[in-house]
């Protein structure tokens, strides 16, 4: 069996472990209001982090390329209170003419 076979059997087990673990946690805990808080906030650092992986990473290195300059694009439309709808062609549209130009 290889190391990669090993890796992910091994990660597959522990996931299984941390879910049983996660479903034996009593309610008394789950619902303290600092682990609700905790909890609202889980979503929003997945979802940041897989953008930022998306953006600066290309296989196993960091750049900055076209799509940093779609989410500079973003982040300034954001910033400027533009609709949403305008934030993602806003976006688009600067990556797309830097991946032309650059």
């Amino acid at each position: 069996m290889s190391a990669f076979w090993i890796a992910v059997i091994g990660s597959s087990a522990l996931a299984f472990a941390v879910k049983m673990l996660g479903a034996s946690v009593p309610e008394s805990v789950l619902s303290h209001p600092r682990i609700l808080r905790i909890n609202n906030f889980i979503p929003i650092a997945l979802l940041t982090a897989l953008v930022a992986v998306n953006t600066f990473a290309d296989k196993v290195e960091l750049v900055i390329d076209n799509r940093a300059l779609g989410m500079a694009a973003a982040i300034l439309l954001l910033i400027a209170k533009a609709p949403f709808p305008v934030v993602v062609l806003g976006a688009a549209l600067t990556s797309a003419l830097g991946y032309r130009y650059l």
